[in-house]
């Protein structure tokens, strides 16, 4: 699996510009408000990506915490923690999770 941004985020943002400029513009004003380190960020996004069951952002999200320094353990560990609220549900993205990790 590629650590590349999805097919789907690329379609946005060549059919639909002035819509992915707003949302990049969204992103970036959140980004500087956000008071947590990259490696806390990067893995609270995979456990809600994990909750929601989006697997598009994983690869990409899974780069940013191996680049911030996080280890494949805690990345499985910030999915596993949405057990009790989410359930089972959250396991299904660990395969992609190991295959983006050990993948770079």
């Amino acid at each position: 699996m590629s650590n590349k941004i999805s097919n789907a985020f690329l379609t946005f943002n060549k059919e639909a510009p002035d819509h992915a400029k707003a949302w990049a513009e969204m992103v970036s004003s959140i980004s500087k408000a956000n008071v947590l380190d990259p490696k806390t960020t990067a893995l609270i996004y995979i456990s809600v990506l994990a909750v929601l069951g989006s697997e598009n952002g994983i690869p990409y999200h899974v780069k940013l915490a191996k680049d911030a320094g996080a280890t494949k353990e805690e990345i499985i560990h910030s999915v596993l923690i949405a057990l009790p609220p989410a359930g089972h549900k959250v396991t299904q993205v660990l395969p992609l999770i190991v295959e983006s990790y050990d993948g770079e």
